[in-house]
């Protein structure tokens, strides 16, 4: 007995049941809805009315059906070529590839596509982007229930809102299959269930509901694999308190059943406590927890972290596609992340290791890139070392007790063994337990350089007068400070590999201020001291901004691996430093253009790779505050897309 998969497709029932045959598994496709299509549709013919006479000054279709049943009924009304005419006078926004195929089909040529994931937040960015709408009125082409937080996102913006629903939602006519299909989760016949719709969760609850059974339907759930086929369906199933365990990395049907079957049977003995394999179930060998792993990233036996696309590219190694992850990919551009802040300060999010796993296995889950990177700070070792770190609000990180004369440098403690950074642990410990068991996990601090500039600073700075001023006047000094933090970071590196990181990154973001002169002499005997105190086998990142003129003396260091910013060129950067792995390098705010443009980009930086193994995309910074979450998950969609060798 194989995998037992139910779904609740219902317009492609067929074909979602050859695809999960395909896999070897069983199906249970049980149809959560039908489409009643609005015959005498008021709504849609009183838009048509008001379109005609000029009194529609926006239109968001949200669907690619939705389109063609609209204009099938407006035909109804007058010739479609006066409905076309009166359309392409005004905006035009499609939400998602469908709908501006849709109306591309039509010979509009103006339509503003919004890219994936296509949430109803990246649609009121697109609106913004047209202008102010207060006062205009914007129509909402619907198709199956409404969308409430579009709505509102409209209405605050002093927009008078038409929605035009053109179908509606109702339970099958046959609701056998359905009732089947709820009686097998909740009495544990069922291994994965499959949500391919944003709507079925709300038709599968209703029916529960009629039925007396939501409560143990919802049980059951606990029990299975939930697996959504793209950001829109988990965000509507994390409305109705159903957990995603799932979601590929291309909102398709196919890749959501080739995934739930590769996937699921290890997601499975997570939830359920017992090995799942091709004849059914047998009871969990005590050895085999997940968070029983050796350094390279094995679990159970098998290599999935070791060999994944990130690991391999660290090594120099092909891979089936080039690798992304971005730094800052949990952050204040992120809604969600946003929500956690409200409610606790950036330190408390730090040092709770429950929210730190929360906010770091949540960001790789929306985006689909290839690695994490655990949510923490370069500057919380600091505390640890005897200094007072407080964020304050608008000025950033603070140190009250900076280090200002040689004197001070002997009130600072050496962290051994990264001691005091438990919180730390314990968020890597969680969160490699909680990520998928081939996305690997990169743990960080801060270069040793970095460091003691927050330590002198006691803040930001643009000139690092105190810090220079140190090192020039206080030789000996420095060399103490230097050592004390060295010491530090390496103990507190190889402590966050022991906890479960398979990488590490050392953030050297001040670094870009020193003439290469000055990093040869200060900065380079202690970076290479960092890197070459790391556990071996465990790929370090060596990061910095600004370096264009100091890449070579970094690469000296002696990292695998060379992250870049967007001040220098990746080809003609890579042929420079030779055989070393690159990580880069677009530009952050790049995220701000539109969506073609950032595939235009994508693709300058992959050609300029080359296909060259050991690079990895990422940002040449941080993804910034107010970056559109659809942009950032468009980047990662391109890159994915374009770098895939198979299609070659």
């Amino acid at each position: 007995m194989g995998l037992r998969i139910v779904s609740f497709e219902s317009r492609r029932s067929r074909e979602m049941s050859a695809l999960i045959e395909q896999t070897g598994a069983r199906a249970l496709v049980a149809p959560s809805m039908q489409e009643v299509p609005l015959h005498e549709n008021q709504e849609a013919l009183a838009f048509g009315k008001r379109l005609l006479n000029s009194e529609i000054d926006l239109v968001v279709f949200t669907t690619g059906v939705g389109v063609k049943a609209l204009l099938d009924v407006l035909g109804t009304l007058c010739p479609l070529d006066r409905v076309i005419s009166s359309l392409s006078k005004i905006p035009l926004i499609a939400r998602g590839p469908k709908p501006f195929e849709a109306l591309l089909g039509k010979g509009l040529r103006h339509v503003l596509p919004v890219g994936e994931p296509s949430t109803w937040r990246d649609v009121l960015t697109a609106v913004d982007k047209q202008g102010p709408v207060r006062g205009k009125t914007v129509a909402v082409q619907e198709y199956g229930t409404a969308n409430p937080e579009l709505i509102q996102g409209l209405t605050e913006r002093g927009a008078k809102v038409l929605r035009v629903p053109v179908y509606r939602w109702t339970l099958p006519a046959d609701t056998e299959p359905l009732r089947h299909a709820l009686h097998s989760v909740i009495g544990g016949q069922a291994d994965i269930v499959l949500f391919t719709n944003s709507n079925q969760i709300q038709q599968v609850l209703r029916f529960a509901q009629e039925e007396g059974l939501e409560k143990e339907f919802r049980d059951g759930l606990q029990k299975t694999v939930v697996a959504s086929v793209g950001p829109i369906c988990t965000e509507y199933l994390d409305e109705y308190g159903v957990p995603v365990d799932l979601e590929p990395e291309q909102p398709k049907m196919a890749d959501l059943v080739e995934e739930a079957a590769r996937r699921g049977p290890e997601l499975l003995e997570r939830k359920r406590g017992q090995t799942i394999v091709g004849a059914g179930t047998v009871p969990r060998p005590p050895s085999n927890d997940i968070s029983s792993h050796d350094i390279s990233g094995r679990h159970g036996g098998l290599p999935l972290l070791e060999n994944s696309p990130f690991m391999k590219a660290c090594r120099c190694e092909p891979t089936p596609y080039t690798p992304i992850w971005l730094m800052r990919q949990a952050g204040r551009y992120m809604k969600e992340y946003r929500d956690v802040r409200d409610r606790h300060s950036f330190l408390d999010l730090c040092k709770d290791s429950d929210l730190a796993t929360e906010v770091t296995v949540y960001a790789v889950k929306r985006l689909g890139v290839d690695a994490a990177i655990i949510f923490s700070d370069i500057l919380v070792i600091v505390e640890p070392m005897g200094l007072s770190l407080e964020y304050a609000k608008g000025d950033g990180p603070v140190i009250h007790n900076p280090i200002r004369e040689p004197g001070d440098v002997s009130r600072l403690a050496t962290v051994h063994q990264g001691d005091g950074l438990e919180f730390v642990y314990q968020a890597i410990r969680k969160t490699r337990k909680e990520l998928p068991s081939d996305i690997p996990l990169i743990g960080f601090a801060g270069a040793p350089f970095t460091l003691a500039s927050y330590m002198i600073e006691g803040k930001g700075s643009r000139n690092f007068i105190h810090t220079k001023s140190l090192m020039y006047n206080a030789p000996d000094a420095w060399k103490r400070l230097m050592t004390k933090i060295t010491d530090s970071v390496i103990g507190y590196l190889n402590a966050q590999i022991k906890a479960g990181a398979q990488a590490v990154q050392l953030f050297d973001s001040w670094v870009g201020c020193l003439s290469p002169e000055d990093y040869r002499l200060y900065v380079l005997p202690y970076s290479k001291r960092v890197i070459q105190g790391i556990q071996p086998g465990i790929p370090v990142i060596h990061f910095g901004t600004e370096t264009a003129m100091l890449l070579d003396l970094m690469k000296e260091a002696g990292s695998q691996v060379l992250g870049i910013d967007w001040r220098v060129e990746l080809d003609t950067t890579w042929k420079r430093l030779g055989d070393i792995a690159i990580q880069g390098n677009l530009d952050p705010v790049m995220l701000f253009a539109e969506v073609p443009e950032i595939r235009r980009q994508t693709k300058r930086i992959l050609d300029q790779a080359a296909g060259r193994p050991g690079h990895i995309f990422n940002l040449g910074h941080g993804v910034l505050p107010n970056t559109p979450v659809g942009h950032v998950k468009a980047l990662v969609d391109a890159v994915h897309e374009m770098s895939n060798r198979s299609l070659r």
